[in-house]
């Protein structure tokens, strides 16, 4: 699934929940997804925190089939400045 494609499926998920702070997924060379001011976009901009991840196990993440604390003790996901946003995203997703 291209990163165009997750970036529509957050925001859907989005609809109606709030989500404070800035929140960049990185994907590499395949691109970002950003999660700000309650929406989802593949326009890169700094943000609170960044979670490193490839888009396959970004895929898995969302639909529940990785585990975030499995995911960063595995090295399939890091994350790197405010750890509160990341944890706001594990009670959004679970």
């Amino acid at each position: 699934m291209d990163l165009h494609t997750l970036a529509e499926r957050i925001d859907h998920g989005l609809a109606g929940r709030s989500f404070e702070g800035s929140l960049k997924f990185d994907c590499g060379a395949s691109g970002v997804i950003v999660l700000a001011d309650g929406a989802a976009s593949t326009a890169d901009q700094d943000t609170d925190c960044t979670i490193r991840i490839s888009p396959e196990n970004l895929s898995k993440l969302l639909t529940g089939k990785l585990n975030p604390a499995a995911g960063v003790m595995t090295g399939k996901l890091k994350v790197s400045g405010d750890m509160a946003v990341a944890l706001k995203l594990g009670k959004l997703i679970s």
